[in-house]
């Protein structure tokens, strides 16, 4: 019997070596012009337990089948770790023969704000100048260097609970050469781009100060029971969804506001909609992604870290 070779395991550091933002965001958005259905993605598991849940998210695309299984653990940062920690497994599509092993809590932390620039370069202003980030966490420095490598103009705001994780998190965009300094909710009404990158199961600013043609982009929660933005911010945008079936079983963004009968489920647009031209940005009212997630987005990514790390041995 034939041993299966070791897997080679793609560290944090080689995940964004081998895939930047940009790059991240065309492999996204190339996937949906190819004309993958997020529909068919399975839905998120949740395992719960003492110290909060794992999460297992398995997606199948062309070539190859992957499983992110992710632990959320809001005591952790007490105890000097990291929220969320996370393992990808990249498999074979033909054989099922497991191929890498990938740094889960990267490759994220890549895919997510990535995901967000997909929507953002159809919803946003054309040439956006300021940009207001909620949240002062990986999530939130990562939203900032994915959209100012898309809108290199862009200043940026960061906006937080606490002053020292503004002060990180400006440090460490300072480190990659990006400017930030310290916002407050007061300057969402100049602001062209929002991001609310949050853990917050409450609104983070009130709604009605958005401009119309403005772009929020809400990726803070994965619970039906939990938003960052109101129901008047939903009410009066255009509203994009990643999927429909995933925003009615995990986003509180999307379920209350319907809930409060201030948004129609049924008329919501989805994310592939939006990037091969079915809709596009409004101009006389905001204009809303919401995303919690989805498999296929970890799948698209890790695939072109496989294939750029097999090109380089």
């Amino acid at each position: 019997m034939t041993a299966s070779p070791a897997l080679a395991f793609i560290t944090a550091d080689e995940v964004t070596e081998l895939v930047d933002p940009g790059t991240a965001r065309e492999l996204l958005r190339q996937t949906l012009l190819d004309g993958f259905d997020p529909a068919g993605d399975p839905a998120r598991s949740h395992l719960h337990n003492a110290a909060g849940e794992l999460l297992l998210m398995p997606s199948a695309l062309n070539d190859w089948v992957g499983v992110k299984l992710a632990g959320v653990a809001p005591e952790n940062p007490r105890l000097g770790l990291p929220r969320i920690q996370a393992v990808y497994v990249l498999f074979d599509g033909a054989t099922l023969s497991p191929r890498l092993m990938i740094d889960g809590a990267a490759l994220t932390s890549l895919r997510t704000p990535a995901t967000s620039a997909v929507a953002a370069a159809e919803l946003a202003d054309p040439d956006p100048a300021k940009l207001l980030v909620f949240g002062s966490g990986p999530q939130a420095v990562g939203h900032v260097v994915a959209l100012t490598t898309l809108f290199p103009r862009l200043s940026v705001s960061i906006v937080a609970r606490r002053a020292e994780g503004v002060a990180a998190a400006i440090g460490k965009l300072d480190a990659l050469g990006i400017e930030a300094t310290a916002g407050s909710a007061d300057e969402v009404p100049e602001a062209d781009l929002i991001v609310t990158a949050t853990s917050s199961s409450e609104p983070v600013f009130d709604g009605s100060g958005v401009r119309d043609g403005a772009c929020v982009l809400a990726i803070g929660s994965h619970s039906p029971a939990r938003r960052e933005l109101d129901s008047t911010l939903m009410g009066r945008s255009l509203v994009v969804v990643e999927d429909l079936g995933t925003a009615r079983r995990e986003c509180g963004d999307v379920v209350i506001a319907a809930g409060e009968g201030r948004l129609s489920l049924g008329t919501l647009p989805n994310l592939s909609d939006l990037v091969c031209g079915r809709i596009s940005r409004a101009t006389d009212r905001p204009n809303v992604f919401k995303g919690s997630g989805m498999a296929w987005q970890d799948l698209a990514v890790a695939a072109g870290i496989a294939e750029r790390y097999t090109g380089n041995d």
